[in-house]
């Protein structure tokens, strides 16, 4: 995807803040965060802060504050996940897991949680901070459920989507809460910005779960979902529409051939039989709806116009 054009040198100058924010003065820290600035990905949680900001008021230095706070958190997040994943790739590159091993890795997730709330209150962003506290929490408890469930292999449609507005929603969410309010400092909008953030983040999510049952790449080999256990919403809806015998035969293979290749992609072939695709694809776009029922609230302009735009690229993508 292109940087919205109406943001692009905005982008810029956080990149720049962003790297600043995370230097640091051990050797191998500082190695390592180079690596990881180096390999970012797509960088939308950012571009969600600034447009947010945008919608709201006009950019300003504790946006991009805000901006370098949410990406922090993310890529904390993920250097984390791949240690209790024990995944040894990430966006196509070895992970810092794979490189660093698990106490590195910690000390690293703990690091850049560390340097994010500091630089929010050497600054006095408290209300920023506040806000994203909130997802730091939410995505703990979010990952703690999935863990709890997916060993029970007991998780309903409610509980699915509890975990997804823990663990990816909450964050898109306070991004564009925290954008919203380093512009303007008005609640009423700043909760306008949360709603749509945490609608298009479920959206998002939901995309980024039915690549699993796709051929494309997309950093993670195909199936992986099951043979990590983690169940999502178009195996739910197969486990709901199967009868007992089929059941008990679905949940057995994930529980005891999740490593089967074999056995995976007859899951997979009896997800799409079943039409969870399909009803996961319509589940997202209803959501993306509520997104845009949201931010449509606002008066139209090229700034809204871009944050539809990114809602799209995020659940019309392809890889």
């Amino acid at each position: 995807m292109n940087t919205p054009r109406i943001i692009s040198e905005e982008l810029s100058i956080f990149e720049k803040k962003f790297k600043e924010a995370v230097k640091s003065d051990t050797p191998l820290l500082d190695r390592i965060m180079r690596f990881i600035v180096n390999r970012k990905g797509k960088q939308l949680r950012p571009m969600f802060v600034l447009l947010s900001a945008r919608l709201c008021g006009e950019i300003n230095d504790a946006t991009y504050r805000a901006a370098s706070l949410v990406e922090m958190l993310h890529t904390a997040s993920l250097v984390h996940d791949d240690v209790i994943d024990e995944s040894l790739e990430r966006r196509g590159f070895f992970s810092t897991y794979a490189l660093w091993k698990t106490k590195i890795s910690v000390l690293v997730g703990d690091y850049l949680f560390a340097k994010g709330m500091l630089l929010s209150l050497d600054h006095d962003d408290f209300r920023i901070l506040q806000i994203l506290s909130v997802p730091v929490r939410l995505m703990s408890e979010g990952e703690l459920m999935q863990l709890e469930k997916s060993r029970l292999l007991d998780i309903s449609e409610d509980v699915y989507f509890d975990i997804i507005r823990s663990k990816t929603a909450s964050l898109l969410a306070s991004a564009c809460a925290a954008g919203a309010y380093s512009a303007c400092r008005d609640d009423q909008l700043t909760e306008k910005l949360r709603v749509f953030g945490e609608k298009a983040g479920i959206a998002f999510q939901i995309k980024d779960d039915l690549f699993d049952y796709g051929n494309v790449s997309v950093g993670k080999p195909t199936g992986n979902d099951i043979k990590e256990k983690k169940i999502t919403l178009p195996l739910i809806f197969t486990l709901n529409k199967a009868g007992q015998a089929g059941r008990r035969e679905l949940i057995y293979i994930i529980k005891n051939k999740n490593k089967d290749s074999e056995k995976v992609q007859w899951v997979i072939d009896r997800v799409i039989e079943a039409g969870g695709i399909d009803y996961a694809s319509a589940k997202m776009l209803a959501c993306r709806e509520e997104a845009f029922e949201a931010l449509f609230e606002f008066e139209r302009n090229e700034t809204r116009d871009a944050l539809e735009e990114l809602v799209r690229f995020t659940t019309d993508r392809k890889y």
